[in-house]
């Protein structure tokens, strides 16, 4: 524990892991572009830059906290030297804001605003690149990149993909796949965390809203949506509903705004939940194939087929359940009684990107015919609730359609991490209860021995969540 000193306020510390964390803990909040506390700190931008008594400046992101340290955090010569970097900065930069994709939510922007930026002095010599658009899921706009690592280090230390680097130097030095790939190209999985992480619109969701725009217009089309669990929760808290609000709200729908139906992904959830744990019992008792790795996840199982091609035998056969649902409602629609003359679309609307690779995978298709024609993710769906002038927080909350509007807890929690184990080991429970769990404690001996070999970090993940939850899973803790 220490005691530093920040613009004439004496503050303390305990065990927080730069100066910059300290500053911000007590209520200051220095601008930064490139820190993430999630990953290591880069030292890019340098717009946490702050002056000791000595007259010293330093990035405080990389600056560990003394004892005794006298900071300031705004005087005259650090409000100069944000104001300079954020102007070369975009002086780099392309200049349409207005119809950017970012625009609005850009932090560069925002921070331009901020330090009042209003005049450019310099000059913008930098060679205009190709957009990458090869992706299903992301666009990536190398001229809108600021070159502050935010995507580069996601991608290696939390996917641990790598699937950006840096290339070249001074200022040539740009952010780009190695041996400058289309992004299609390389061991992307479209998780889409790259995109989470920048903070202009270098890298931005392929956005699909104007299909589905186009499709609600056409009178002769039945748009059917499902929507996932995790979105209704994403959405209420981003209009600021309360936790029950947001726990209740399974869908905010009204006469205007087109959508014919409405399902919770929940229903196929439990389809999914169904069927792994027959999967897996079924592979238990030939030996085969364990441990079993899920296929909800689109971009783990491009995970696995790119890197780990001997363990792709060991994934599900199952569809995930945006595919499950997908199918389901096509088929429910292909009858000419349920039909009405229509034409069925079937949106998606999901937390992540990767999903939208998912829809176009060879196995997301029946007969030739596409089962998820449009994925949008929880960003696309809030700007087009606000594009359509929708008061979300004083609409009254509405039940999904039937027949696939229901679901159980454990179809829930597949969002979470661990949570289609957990929801397999309910019924894993439930199946093995007249033997007091002989067969799931032999089913998680052979899980863990044939896990020995597979990457570290699925290892990890085995032995913290699914181990433990199956060896103490004696009874169900509730029905399934």
């Amino acid at each position: 524990m220490g005691t530093m000193t920040i613009d004439g306020r004496k503050v303390e510390f305990t065990d927080e892991k730069n100066v910059l964390t300290v500053i911000r803990n007590a209520g200051i909040n220095i601008p930064t572009l490139c820190y993430h506390s999630e990953v290591s700190t880069f030292g890019a931008c340098r717009l946490c830059t702050v002056e000791d008594d000595r007259g010293k400046t330093f990035a405080s992101c990389s600056e560990q906290p003394r004892d005794g340290m006298v900071i300031y955090t705004n005087s005259g010569r650090i409000k100069k030297y944000r104001k300079l970097i954020v102007e070369l900065l975009l002086a780099a930069h392309c200049r349409d804001c207005t119809t950017c994709v970012k625009s609005g939510e850009c932090i560069l922007q925002e921070l331009a605003h901020r330090l009042g930026v209003r005049d450019i002095r310099f000059e913008n010599t930098r060679e205009q690149h190709e957009i990458d658009d090869s992706s299903p899921s992301i666009i990536r706009d190398p001229n809108k990149c600021i070159l502050c690592g935010n995507c580069v280090r996601a991608c290696e230390e939390l996917q641990g993909i790598g699937a950006l680097g840096f290339a070249f130097r001074g200022t040539e030095a740009m952010v780009m796949p190695a041996f400058n790939k289309k992004i299609a190209e390389t061991q992307c999985v479209n998780c889409g965390q790259c995109r989470v992480y920048c903070p202009t619109g270098a890298i931005s969701i392929r956005t699909h809203m104007d299909e589905v725009w186009d499709a609600l217009a056409d009178k002769d089309t039945r748009v059917v949506a499902q929507i996932a669990p995790a979105v209704r929760v994403a959405v209420g808290d981003h209009y600021g509903l309360t936790k029950q609000e947001r726990y209740g709200q399974d869908r905010q729908r009204t006469p205007q705004n087109g959508l014919d139906e409405v399902y919770d992904t929940t229903f196929s959830a439990d389809l999914t939940i169904m069927e792994e744990t027959k999967e897996f019992l079924n592979r238990v008792e030939k030996g085969e194939n364990l441990p079993l790795l899920t296929s909800c996840c689109p971009a783990w199982v491009k995970f696995i087929t790119d890197q780990y091609k001997e363990y792709v035998p060991n994934i599900s056969t199952c569809r995930s359940p945006q595919g499950m649902m997908s199918a389901v409602i096509k088929e429910y629609f292909r009858d000419p009684e349920h039909a009405a003359g229509k034409k069925t679309v079937m949106v998606s609307i999901m937390p992540c990107t990767a999903k939208k690779a998912e829809a176009i995978r060879p196995n997301s298709f029946t007969d030739g015919e596409q089962d998820t024609d449009i994925v949008i993710t929880t960003t696309e769906l809030l700007r087009m609730i606000d594009n359509f002038g929708l008061d979300f927080a004083t609409l009254d909350p509405e039940a999904c359609d039937m027949p696939f509007g229901f679901g159980s807890g454990g179809g829930v929690i597949f969002g979470v991490t661990g949570g289609v184990t957990e929801a397999v080991l309910r019924r894993l429970s439930r199946i093995t209860a007249r033997k007091p769990c002989m067969r799931l404690q032999s089913a998680v001996f052979v899980v863990k021995r044939e896990s020995r070999n597979l990457p570290y970090r699925t290892r990890e993940w085995i032995s913290m969540y699914v181990l433990p939850a199956a060896l103490q899973m004696q009874e169900p803790l509730w029905n399934v």
